[in-house]
C-alpha cells in the first residue's frame, strides 16, 4: 500500500511540528506499506508554518507542501486528495501526534478485510500535554461513535472521488466530514475499527479566555448543522446536529434555559481550573456550550424557512 497522509493546517505550527516529526518516525514490521507521503495543505496561515517546512526539508523527507488562501478545512482536504499520489488516503488533523506503528496498524487492518468497500478508523486520545502528548491514557470521554471523521481515518482514494470529496459549502466550523460520511455510507462502505492506530489529539488546557471562541464555534456548528440537514433531511442527521425536542429539553433544563451560562458559572469554572481540574471545568462549560449550539441550530433553521 502507498499511503498519502493528508493534513490541512492553519496557524498551528508548534503542534504541527510534533505531528510531522512523528509521521516521519514510522516503523514497519511487514512489506504491506511500500511507501508513503505526507501531504500538508496550508490554508492561508499567517504564522511561520510555510517557512519552517521549507527550511526543515532534511527533517521532513516525506512531506509535500501545498498552499491556498484561507478557504477552510474542506477545501484544504480536497486539494490534498487531488495532489495525493497514493491509492490510500489517511486523514489526520494537524494537532494530532501519532505513534510509530500508526501506518503499519492501518495497513494491517485494511489488508485483513474481506471486502474492498471498507475504511479504517483509528483511536483518538485527547490530551493537553504538549511536552509529551503520547503519554496520555485512554479515557471514556475519548470514545467516538462517528461513522466517518477525519481525525484518524484511512480510505481508498477512489471512494472519496466517487462520493464527490468534501462539500466546500461547509466553510465554518463542523460537519463537513460527517456529511461526506453519509455519502460514503450510501456507497456501501463499512467502517472497521483500528484501535492500534493511535493518534493523540492535542489541545491547550481549558481556560476562561477560550470561552468566547468556544461559544462562536458552537454557533457556527449550528449553522453548518442546518446545511448538513438541508443536504440530508433525515431524523438521523437531526439527532446528530441536536435539532430535536430531546436536545432542546435536555440542554434547556440542564442550563436552566440559559441561566447557567458563561457569566454565572465563571466563578465555579475558575475554581476548578485553579484546583488543577481544567478537564472537569470544560465538561461543566459544555452545559451552556451545548445550549448555545441548540439555539444556534434552531436560529439558523428558522432563517431557511
Amino acid at each position: 500500500m502507498f499511503f498519502s497522509v493528508v493534513i490541512p493546517t492553519y496557524n498551528r505550527l508548534p503542534i504541527l511540528q510534533k505531528c510531522l516529526l512523528a509521521l516521519e518516525n514510522q516503523q514497519f514490521n511487514s512489506d504491506l506499506v511500500t511507501d508513503y507521503e505526507i501531504v500538508v495543505v496550508d490554508d492561508g496561515s499567517s504564522d511561520e508554518t510555510i517557512l519552517w517546512i521549507t527550511t526543515a526539508k532534511h527533517l521532513l523527507p516525506h512531506v509535500k507542501l501545498y498552499t491556498q488562501n484561507h478557504k477552510g478545512a474542506a477545501s484544504a482536504r480536497n486539494l490534498g486528495v487531488q495532489k495525493a499520489l497514493g491509492d490510500w488516503i489517511i486523514f489526520i488533523d494537524s494537532d494530532l501526534v501519532v505513534t510509530s506503528s500508526f501506518l503499519q496498524a492501518h495497513s494491517q487492518t485494511l489488508d485483513s478485510a474481506n471486502s474492498n468497500r471498507i475504511f479504517s478508523y483509528g483511536a483518538v486520545i485527547n490530551t493537553s500535554n504538549f511536552n509529551d502528548p503520547t503519554s496520555e491514557p485512554y479515557k471514556i470521554t475519548d470514545f467516538s461513535a462517528a461513522y466517518f471523521a477525519t481525525g484518524n481515518v484511512a480510505i481508498a482514494k477512489k471512494w472519496l472521488l466517487e462520493a464527490g470529496l468534501f462539500d466546500t459549502m461547509f466553510k465554518q466550523y463542523g460537519w463537513e466530514d460527517l456529511e461526506l460520511g453519509v455519502r460514503l455510507k450510501k456507497l456501501g462502505l463499512k467502517l472497521i475499527k483500528c484501535p492500534q492506530a493511535v493518534g493523540y489529539h492535542w489541545h491547550p488546557p481549558f481556560n476562561i479566555e477560550q470561552i468566547p471562541k468556544l461559544i462562536e464555534q458552537e454557533i457556527q456548528r449550528g449553522k453548518m448543522g442546518v446545511l448538513f440537514y438541508q443536504k440530508h433531511p433525515t431524523y438521523e442527521v437531526k439527532m446528530m446536529i441536536q435539532m430535536t425536542w430531546i436536545h432542546k429539553i435536555l440542554w434547556g433544563v440542564l442550563s436552566l434555559r440559559g441561566a447557567l451560562n458563561e457569566k454565572t458559572l465563571k466563578p465555579l469554572l475558575k475554581w476548578l481550573i485553579n484546583q488543577g481540574k481544567p478537564n472537569l471545568a470544560l465538561e461543566v462549560a459544555r452545559i451552556f456550550l451545548n445550549w448555545y449550539n441548540v439555539k444556534g441550530v434552531y436560529a439558523a433553521y428558522e432563517k431557511t424557512k
